[in-house]
C-alpha cells in the first residue's frame, strides 16, 4: 500500500474493499469494480481533492444522469468525448490486416433502411448538392464479394440525420442497403453530406469547453457490409476537405478512411473501396474421455 494512503489512514478500507471483492464470480463485473476503484483511489491519493470539489464531481454525474433520456444518451456522449468507445470498440475487434478498419455506428444508425436497386437515389427529398457514389466490396481472402448487402445513412448537407430531424425529412432519408453484383461493385446517388458539432447545451458540452475538446465531427459516410462467411464491417469514409477532418470529436479518423470528393460538374463524386474480413473459424471442443 502506497504511503499516502497509509497517512491517510485509508489502508484498511482498502483492504476490507478488496476483501468484499473476493467472493468468486461467474463474470467479471467484481474484477472490473477493482479495477476501477483502485484507479479511483489512487486518483484521490494524489489529488487530494476539497469535500466541494467532490461534491462538484458528484454533482457532474448526477447532471449527466438527469440530461439522458430516451432521445439523448449523454452518458455516451461522455463516453466518445474521451476516446473511450472508440479504444472499446477497437478492443473488441478482431484483427484485419489488410481489412478496412472499422468505426463506431453512432447513435443515428437504423437497422430497418430500405433494400433499393443499385444505382438508386437515397435523397427522399432533393435537397443538397447532388453526389454519386461508387463503391466495391472485395474480401481479404477471396477478392470481389458478390451478393454482400452494404447499409448506407449520413447526414445531410447541414449535419442532421433523418431520426434526429423528423418534422424537416422524410421517413429514411438519406439511407439505403444495397447487394453488390458479379463484380462485388454497387453504386447510388445522394447529396454531399456535412459536418456537425456534437450536442454541447448539457454538461458534457460544458466539461468539454473547459477542457477545450473538439465537438466536431467531419462530414461522412456510414457503411456496413455483411456477407456470408465474413465478418460484418461497420466504417466511414470522411470527407478529407471538411476543416474538422483533424479534430474529429469521435476519435475516428484513419488516413484509410479519408475519401476525396470530385466536382464532377453536375454535382460530386466518390469512390471507396471496403475490404471484409473472413470469420474466424469456431474454435473446436475437445472430446471428454470416458
Amino acid at each position: 500500500m502506497d504511503a499516502g494512503l497509509d497517512n491517510l489512514g485509508e489502508a484498511s478500507l482498502v483492504v476490507e474493499l478488496r476483501a468484499r471483492l473476493s467472493k468468486p464470480r461467474p463474470d467479471r463485473l467484481d474484477q472490473a469494480v477493482g479495477v476501477i476503484l483502485d484507479h479511483a483511489i489512487a486518483a484521490l491519493d494524489r489529488l487530494k481533492p476539497s469535500e466541494a470539489e467532490f461534491d462538484s464531481l458528484l454533482q457532474f454525474l448526477t447532471d449527466v444522469g438527469y440530461a439522458t433520456d430516451a432521445r439523448r444518451q449523454e452518458w455516451v456522449l461522455l463516453a466518445d468525448i474521451f476516446g473511450l468507445s472508440h479504444l472499446v470498440a477497437g478492443c473488441s475487434a478482431h484483427p484485419n490486416p489488410g481489412g478496412t478498419p472499422s468505426t463506431l455506428a453512432g447513435p443515428f444508425y437504423r437497422a430497418d433502411a430500405p433494400h433499393m436497386d443499385n444505382g438508386a437515389n437515397l435523397s427522399r427529398d432533393g435537397i443538397g448538392a447532388p453526389l454519386t457514389v461508387t463503391g466495391r466490396v472485395t474480401s481479404v481472402a477471396d477478392g470481389p464479394v458478390c451478393g454482400a448487402v452494404v447499409e448506407v445513412w449520413h447526414a445531410n448537407g447541414a449535419g442532421r440525420y433523418e431520426n434526429q430531424d423528423p418534422d424537416s425529412q422524410p421517413e429514411h432519408n438519406l439511407r439505403g442497403r444495397f447487394v453488390t453484383d458479379d463484380a462485388g461493385r454497387f453504386a447510388f446517388r445522394t447529396v454531399r453530406p456535412g459536418g456537425y458539432t456534437l450536442p454541447d447545451d448539457g454538461p458534457v458540452g460544458r466539461l468539454a469547453r473547459r477542457l477545450g475538446l473538439s465537438m466536431d465531427r467531419p462530414a461522412h459516410i456510414h457503411f456496413a457490409v455483411s456477407a456470408p462467411g465474413h465478418r460484418r464491417l461497420v466504417t466511414a469514409i470522411f470527407d478529407g476537405s471538411d476543416p474538422a477532418i483533424g479534430r474529429d470529436a469521435l476519435f475516428a479518423v484513419r488516413p484509410d478512411l479519408i475519401g476525396t470528393f470530385r466536382s464532377d460538374g453536375a454535382g460530386h463524386s466518390l469512390d471507396v473501396a471496403l475490404v471484409i474480413d473472413p470469420e474466424l473459424p469456431a474454435l473446436s471442443t475437445p472430446k471428454q474421455k470416458g
